[in-house]
């Protein structure tokens, strides 16, 4: 938990900046979770919450992968060689050489991800079944790949989920116009002016008549 908080924290960051600039988006995971919002239960101390709390499995996963593809929390991964290997590309790799693998830029490469590579594109994670597409771990890599993914991936997928779902069912995110989105180059990819956004509450009449369940 301690050692995925600031990269949730960025992935949901970057999440809401590329949601709440793209309003079909938006619409789209609403008209979802509005779907969901008709469960009601007491809470445990047996009153009314003002707020409807979403379980992590009530939101469309497609936008949060998306959101990771272009900006993944970690930006580049470094690695070495044991002993002499060949890449393949044909570049010869000896024990103690660094290799810089640039997570961030391989989001972003045609030859990988196609001609839309740079738009924010949710459908691309959707078959034609309507089911989540799996995308091999050595092409999606914001939780790294092969036998050292991240041991942590899917607690953090359970938090940003919870979390973005609940967010965006109950509040409206508008950022701020004229404030600048763009990355930091650091070990975590941050906003270099952070994220400014005007936040009011979506609908609070009708919020009062649902009641939740504390989640522990």
């Amino acid at each position: 938990m301690l050692a995925g908080r600031d990269t949730t924290s960025a992935a949901l960051t970057w999440f809401f900046c590329l949601v709440s600039m793209n309003p079909e988006v938006k619409t789209r995971i609403l008209e979802e979770l509005r779907a969901n919002s008709h469960k009601t239960c007491e809470s445990s101390a047996g009153q009314q919450e003002k707020y409807r709390v979403f379980d992590a499995e009530e939101l469309n996963q497609s936008p949060l992968y998306e959101s990771l593809r272009l900006y993944p929390p970690v930006p580049f991964e470094q690695a070495s060689v044991l002993q002499p290997e060949v890449l393949p590309s044909g570049e010869a790799v000896r024990p103690g050489t660094k290799i810089l693998i640039p997570l961030y830029t391989m989001a972003r490469m045609e030859s990988i991800w196609g001609k839309d590579c740079l738009e924010f594109k949710p459908a691309r994670w959707i078959t034609e079944k309507g089911k989540l597409k799996f995308e091999p771990s050595y092409k999606f890599m914001a939780f790294h790949s092969g036998p050292r993914i991240c041991l942590g991936k899917e607690v953090a997928f359970t938090q940003m989920k919870s979390v973005a779902a609940t967010l965006l069912f109950n509040f409206h995110f508008q950022v701020l116009e004229g404030h600048p989105v763009s990355p930091t180059l650091s070990i975590i990819l941050q906003m270099e002016k952070g994220l400014k956004v005007r936040v009011r509450q979506r609908h609070p009449d009708a919020l009062k008549q649902v009641t939740v369940q504390n989640q522990h």
